[in-house]
């Protein structure tokens, strides 16, 4: 297939029906992902074309719909289960981080849970704060997840083939703000490997690393950055949480000596406190300045468009907390 221009909820779709073309145990789940197409419209059509057996519309109990997922993946099946808002992980907690997350290693390697829950985080919807949180960190807090949050076109199709092949269970976050973006997607194009981030910007004098929507903030702050301070920035895709690339990411900060982490979850015991920890243990001998911190603020996300903005990072609050580390 020729290299074609796109969504990212394009992107996904033709993930998911080239997954289930090539392999029949690949089936998908989750409250109106069939006649509907899914809440935002990712599995649309994908009913017609392999039908309700393996498009399954199932009651609304976020723990039902990824506890037989779990099942399902245990007894030789490639399910896809959907969430349709990340804000309703809590209710399947048992199934995926009592059950999911460690049946490989209750059954001594025997049984692997090879299922993918796709679903949809962060702000930008006016959803409230049921709608509209981002809770990665709740994934990245338990062995035995894997967890990948897509920032372009091209990775929304690649890392979600990726995940449908891994051989224990992957989150999928989807940010709800990138459904209509519009990339350059070449599907037989080699994939990055997977669990490898990606560095999107060169630059010799300060590391900015985020993942998901924030890396489109990143990369337009680095840019003013650049042309109205004179300060050169890298940008770093992590792409993947669970595994998460230090590798990658160390040698850029200790040639810059500074480093920025930012994340749309809140900043208390968040990703970015984590990715800090890590950058500031490994590369403190070459460290001009202490890693900082650019996250969402620790309250309830508003319904308010002005204050739900404004609750977690902008170009405009990178742009300002990258001047005063240079001030």
């Amino acid at each position: 297939m020729p290299a074609l221009e796109t969504t990212y909820r394009d992107a996904l779709r033709l993930a998911l029906s080239e997954a289930m073309d090539a392999d029949d145990s690949v089936i998908l789940l989750g409250e109106e992902v069939g006649r509907y197409g899914g809440a935002y419209g990712v599995t649309k059509d994908l009913i017609a074309e392999f039908g309700a057996e393996r498009v399954i519309d199932t009651p609304i109990s976020e723990a039902a719909i990824v506890g037989t997922a779990v099942g399902a993946a245990m007894t030789g099946l490639r399910p896809v289960a959907e969430l349709m808002y990340v804000d309703f992980l809590g209710m399947t907690m048992d199934q995926l981080a009592n059950q999911a997350a460690k049946i490989r290693y209750m059954f001594g390697g025997q049984i692997g849970v090879p299922m993918v829950l796709r679903t949809q985080g962060g702000t930008g919807r006016s959803a409230g704060a049921q709608h509209s949180q981002s809770l990665e960190g709740y994934v990245m807090h338990t062995p035995g997840l894997r967890l990948a949050m897509p920032a372009t076109v091209s990775d929304a199709f690649h890392l979600l083939r990726q995940a449908l092949a891994r051989p224990d269970p992957v989150v999928f976050i989807e940010h709800k703000g990138l459904y209509t973006m519009k990339g350059t997607l070449d599907p037989d194009a080699p994939p990055a490997d997977w669990g490898r981030a990606a560095v999107l910007r060169e630059g010799a004098d300060l590391v900015i690393v985020t993942y998901s929507r924030q890396v489109h903030h990143a990369l337009a702050a680095a840019d003013t950055l650049q042309s109205e301070h004179g300060v050169n920035a890298a940008v770093v895709d992590l792409r993947t949480l669970n595994p998460l690339d230090v590798e990658t990411i160390r040698p850029l900060v200790e040639a810059a000596g500074r480093a920025m982490v930012i994340s749309e979850g809140v900043m208390t015991c968040g990703v970015a406190a984590e990715l800090a920890a890590r950058l500031s243990e490994e590369c403190f001998d070459f460290l001009e300045d202490p890693v900082v911190r650019v996250a969402g603020e620790d309250i309830p996300i508003s319904v308010s468009p002005l204050l739900e903005t404004h609750s977690v990072p902008t170009p405009a609050l990178i742009v300002e907390t990258a001047r005063k580390m240079f001030a």
